[in-house]
């Protein structure tokens, strides 16, 4: 575009190339080192004349955060980046970007605006980190979460609370749960695969159905939590005998481990397509097993984390699974 400075009675000229519109998405797993990719397409001006500004992009403008700025030789990186983010150095047209220890927080939208001389370059891209999107209650049972109790729910269980985007793209993979539960906007979905009366309504479509945003301190709700891959190993550990709550986080800790929690036992399953037809306790007093493969008397008809209740925890009735940490 052009614009006229009456000023001075001349009119200048700037050039604009806006990539937006092609969003790349790239994945990793917790604690990878990743690139980001965007690469300038023009090199008139020369490398040393061209400014890279990596930021990362949230809802809310004001949350914007400074990843690294480039200029000639000079760079600098800002806040949790400061010291994890590098520039590529394949040539001087390429702007990518390495994030070292990829963390749940490194989820989300990035802007790289590459400026040389008159001409400017923008490139979007999504940064996911591989993972299960599970939904979770307590031992009180449904819907005795608000907010901040359903976020420290999800640490408790070594996952995060999910966003909108990590619950759609779960729905689109055939998640269907009929309890509402918090998202990390402070919104409260559920999603429905096959519509039925209890669930919103027979006559509504498959979607996401949205309470909207509720008051965090008073509602009350389940919370869809979000887990990724671990580094480590999670196990059914074999016991002569059935074994309490109590003996159970014993004999983990036994083995050198320590009983698996349920975002631990969701991500062997997702992920890792682990399998295991026996119920055992895990670290929030729920018994579970993962189904990957489908059989008789196991899950006969799908893929699932089976959750079998929060029984009590002095009965001897289940074995257990325990998760050891990579050293």
């Amino acid at each position: 575009f052009s614009y006229h400075n009456s000023d001075q009675d001349q009119t200048t000229e700037k050039k604009y190339i806006i990539f937006s519109s092609f969003l790349v998405k790239v994945s990793a797993q917790l604690g990878d080192n990743i690139t980001l990719p965007c690469r300038l397409w023009s090199s008139d001006s020369g490398s040393l004349n061209v400014r890279i500004h990596w930021t990362k992009v949230e809802d809310d403008e004001a949350m914007n955060q400074d990843v690294l700025l480039s200029m000639g030789y000079h760079k600098k990186t800002y806040g949790s980046f400061d010291g994890r983010v590098f520039m590529q150095k394949s040539d001087s047209e390429d702007a990518s970007i390495i994030i070292t220890a990829v963390s749940m927080d490194d989820m989300g939208k990035y802007q790289c605006e590459i400026m040389n001389g008159i001409e400017e370059t923008v490139q979007e891209v999504i940064l996911e980190v591989q993972g299960v999107v599970f939904p979770y209650s307590p031992p009180l049972g449904r819907y005795n979460l608000n907010f901040h109790d359903a976020m420290q729910a999800c640490e408790d269980q070594d996952a995060v609370i999910a966003s909108h985007e990590q619950l759609l793209e779960a729905w689109k993979g055939g998640l269907d749960w009929c309890n509402a539960g918090w998202l990390n906007d402070g919104t409260v979905q559920y999603p429905i695969t096959k519509p039925r009366q209890p669930c919103g309504g027979s006559n509504n479509g498959p979607g996401l159905r949205n309470y909207g945003r509720q008051d965090k301190k008073i509602s009350r709700f389940d919370v869809f939590c979000f887990a990724t891959a671990f580094k480590g190993h999670l196990y059914w550990l074999v016991q002569p005998e059935r074994l309490t709550f109590y003996e159970a986080v014993q004999a983990c800790r036994d083995d050198g481990a320590e009983i698996a929690k349920v975002g631990q036992i969701f991500a062997a399953w997702k992920i890792e397509g682990y399998d295991r037809c026996d119920a055992g306790w895990l670290a929030d007093g729920s018994v579970r097993y993962p189904i990957s493969r489908p059989r008789k008397n196991c899950s006969p008809t799908e893929t699932a984390v089976r959750f079998v209740g929060f029984p009590d925890k002095t009965v001897k009735s289940y074995g257990v699974y325990c998760y050891k940490a990579d050293q």
